[in-house]
């Protein structure tokens, strides 16, 4: 029911993003009109330039360009200089063969890679404010877009949000046009496909969409096209509104869109038939639809031999659920259920517990909260002093706690295997969500034990079964069940033994590679 009234929502938000008036006034013959308009409707910024000129034929042209956007060495070398100096036409008697000045500028002069008519300002402005120039002519009323963005960016660099020992350092930037290079770069295929469009009303925010014809399916290529025509929003900042307003269901704490900075991780991510979602002014893309077992892979896993990635997801899964049911089952446990201890462990949690003034859900909490408000500082603080801060927390504050018996150390100990748990989980967006369920199981335990994780965890299940991603089942391959995609699920089995691809994400090509018999390797025979 939240997904129909989401696409009510959309639906008018896409009805009146066509019924948005756009600026469809034609450009004038007057030159100088031009540039008056343009001046009035930029309200005289100082950051738009205008460069007048005169062609060797006598014609005045004019070159508009932002100031910060565009490449200044491009366009001084490549127009002005070219149109200043035009003396690259065919001449006949004296006289060039082209009269047509726009003609010539295409054709003979300007020697940038890139050249589009335009005949609006609407046009005129968003080629203007995206970083291109635009040359008006004197008597003409189509202008000429050069290809001329050049704005400085922080370059490729390591990866800060998914590190790895083995593999690709490199992460994507805020650029664009770097980001969809550098995928290219590791899919030289023709059948990879890119769409950009430009959303948001305001900021016009170019967003493209990449995948692969004949891998990705045509029905989810066009429910992510339909879900961005319907975005109406005055500004896209960050890959994060297009998540939010392009995700199946609301109200969920689980992520129903998975993101990455990783080149590596979008490009395998694009050889199973998912599609990206790059944004430009962020490193983070996007990829859909997002499976739940995507969350708890690592890029890591597939550069190291079977055996260990195994052995390293196994550890991941039992990460989840310490870092989801740790404090809950200490609080159950006891709270109500103390016949389930040993002896002697019980008596010396009795022992540790005596004095102390608060429940076992009280004191969990407290801890709790107090490791996510270090942590939330150690984020935003310095990263000269975060760490110190990181350190004085649990250090000073945790010790001090416990002489003061505030607190128990068992409980202490709880809590920090707990945080340490809940840093194993290779995507944030996950590990936030786990670190935010963790706090209603703690309150079930606290009123009905181990009942109410048991309650808990059904709700938990059937709510995750329940989720949809572009139409595929969010906890695939798990439920449903398919046999054949378990080989990398839990365990991961050798590359030559991964035959097929999801088998709900592509139908239109299952297969990504021969027959394991054929694909085992084996030793030379003597």
């Amino acid at each position: 029911m939240n997904n129909n009234k989401m696409w009510k929502r959309s639906k008018s938000a896409g009805k009146r993003t066509k019924e948005r008036p756009a600026d469809k006034r034609m450009l004038l013959p007057s030159l100088q009109d031009n540039i008056r308009t343009v001046v009035n409707d930029l309200g005289g910024s100082s950051d738009i330039v205008i460069r007048e000129v005169m062609l060797a034929s006598g014609v005045p042209i004019a070159v508009l360009y932002t100031d910060g956007l565009a490449d200044k060495l491009a366009i001084s070398d490549f127009i002005l200089e070219a149109t200043m100096l035009d003396d690259r036409l065919p001449v006949s008697e004296g006289r060039p063969e082209v009269s047509d000045a726009l003609a010539a500028l295409k054709k003979y002069i300007l020697a940038t890679s890139e050249l589009n008519e335009i005949d609006s300002f609407g046009e005129l402005y968003k080629a203007l404010l995206s970083g291109e120039s635009v040359i008006l002519i004197e008597g003409y009323t189509t202008a000429i877009a050069a290809a001329t963005r050049g704005w400085r960016d922080r370059g490729i660099a390591e990866t800060t949000s998914e590190s790895v020992v083995r593999g690709p350092k490199e992460a994507f930037t805020e650029t664009l046009r770097t980001n969809t290079a550098m995928v290219r770069r590791k899919i030289k295929d023709p059948n990879l496909r890119l769409e950009t469009r430009q959303v948001g009303r305001v900021t016009q925010t170019d967003v493209a969409i990449m995948y692969i014809m004949g891998i990705a399916a045509d029905k989810v290529v066009e429910e992510v096209r339909n879900r961005l025509d319907r975005i109406d929003i005055d500004g896209i900042l960050e890959s994060g509104y297009i998540e939010e307003l392009i995700q199946d269901d609301t109200y969920t704490p689980f992520p129903t869109v998975y993101n990455s900075e990783r080149p590596d991780v979008i490009a395998a991510e694009l050889l199973e038939g998912k599609v990206a979602i790059l944004v430009d002014g962020t490193p983070f893309v996007l990829i859909v639809p997002a499976l739940f077992v995507s969350f708890l892979h690592s890029a890591e896993d597939y550069y190291h031999r079977s055996d260990v990635s195994t052995l390293i997801r196994l550890l991941r899964y039992l990460g989840v659920f310490i870092a989801l049911f740790g404090p809950s089952l200490y609080v159950a446990i006891t709270t109500f259920h103390q016949e389930m201890l040993p002896t002697q462990l019980l008596i010396s949690l009795a022992a540790q517990r005596e004095g102390i003034p608060f429940p076992a859900f009280i004191e969990a909490i407290m801890m709790e909260v107090a490791f996510e408000v270090l942590r939330e500082a150690g984020l935003r603080m310095p990263r000269t002093i975060g760490p110190a801060v990181s350190i004085v927390g649990t250090l000073v504050i945790g010790q001090a706690a416990v002489e003061a018996s505030i607190v128990s150390a068992v409980m202490v100990i709880v809590v920090s295997t707990t945080a340490i748990a809940s840093f194993v989980f290779p995507s944030y967006s996950m590990a936030n969500t786990i670190r935010m369920l963790r706090f209603p199981l703690m309150g079930l335990a606290a009123s009905f034990g181990l009942y109410g994780i048991i309650v808990g965890i059904f709700a938990l299940t059937l709510h995750v079964c329940s989720l949809r991603s572009f139409g595929v089942p969010y906890m695939s391959p798990f439920a449903p069940m398919i046999m054949a995609d378990q080989r990398d699920a839990i365990f991961r089995l050798p590359h030559w033994a991964l035959v097929s691809r999801p088998r709900l994400i592509n139908k239109n090509n299952v297969n990504r590679q021969q027959a394991p018999k054929e694909a085992k390797p084996e030793p030379p025979k003597p």
